[in-house]
This record gives C-alpha cells, structure tokens and sequence, in this order.
C-alpha cells in the first residue's frame, strides 16, 4: 500500500508536469516546455534539434497519458497522476524512465551547446529552470546529476534522476 507521506511528496511534484498551472496535465504542458526550451537555448523549431524535441514531447505526453489518464479526457488530475501514474510507476521506475528518455535525449541535445553528448552543469540549470524546478534547487540539483564531477552532465545521469524523482518519494 502506497502511503499517504509518499503520496503527499509525489503529488506535490504534480506541478512541475503542469507548466501552465491549470491544475491538469495535459499535451500543452509538454509542448509548452519544449518551445520553452527551444526559446532558451535560441534554437528552431523547424530544427532537427527542435523537431526532436518536439517529437519526444509528444512521446512523453503519451507515455504518461497512457498511464495516467483513466477517463480518457486528454488531461491527467493531480489525484490521477497521484492514483495512476505513480502506483504504477513506483515499483518500476525504469519504465518512467523510457517513457521520459525521447524528450529528456532531445532536452539534452539542445542544451548540448559543444555537441559533445553532454550539458554543462549551468546548462543544465537552464534546463531545469525552464521545467519548473524551483530556482533554488536548480543550482543543487543539477550538480548532484554531475555524479563524476567532470562539469558535466550526460543522458543516463539525467534519466535515471529524472525517473527516480518522480518515482522516489526521498
């Protein structure tokens, strides 16, 4: 049984889905943070970069609408995502992970400024930043997600945080 502390933490992480504050996540929340970041990192939609990570946006959106979405309205409520979503993800956080992994890929290669597979850790923070993370956590997060210290952060480390943030409630 999932316990109410644990649902507490993870509902609260609801938020950061919901990019527009409407109390639902829905498919503009991750088109939303993907012309975000495109705006960010100066970079066009029309790109592959941007067509990439407009692609993966639509994967992820329907990974977790697949999930998530028990009455089939194209939205996820804050108690679906917390019924649904985490019930079922908690237990398997590798398959949050793979339905994050397509826009989390693209997220990487836009703020991939050197093209050398890897964000910065300041770049990182813009990313972060641009994905609702609270600012001061941003600067915290993103060296935590530099696991060997290189000043830089790379796919497996961002995707596996990703999915165990939002599948962990510590």
């Amino acid at each position: 049984m999932v316990s109410s502390e644990y649902e507490r933490r993870i509902a609260a992480r609801f938020a950061t889905f919901d990019q527009d504050g409407n109390g639902y996540i829905d498919r503009e929340d991750f088109s939303g943070a993907a012309k975000a970041l495109l705006a960010e990192f100066t970079t066009a939609a029309r790109s592959d970069k941007g067509q990439a990570l407009y692609v993966g946006a639509e994967a992820f959106w329907q990974g977790m609408a697949g999930i998530a979405d028990r009455d089939g309205d194209q939205r996820i409520s804050r108690e679906e995502f917390v019924s649904s979503a985490v019930k079922r993800l908690r237990d398997n956080p590798d398959r949050f992970a793979e339905i994050a992994r397509p826009f989390l890929h693209a997220a990487l290669a836009v703020a991939d400024t050197d093209s050398d597979g890897s964000a910065t850790v300041d770049d990182t923070v813009r990313v972060l930043r641009i994905l609702g993370v609270k600012d001061d956590l941003c600067r915290t997060a993103a060296a935590a997600l530099d696991t060997d210290g290189d000043g830089r952060v790379g796919e497996e480390e961002i995707v596996q945080a990703f999915a165990r943030y939002f599948t962990v409630p510590e």
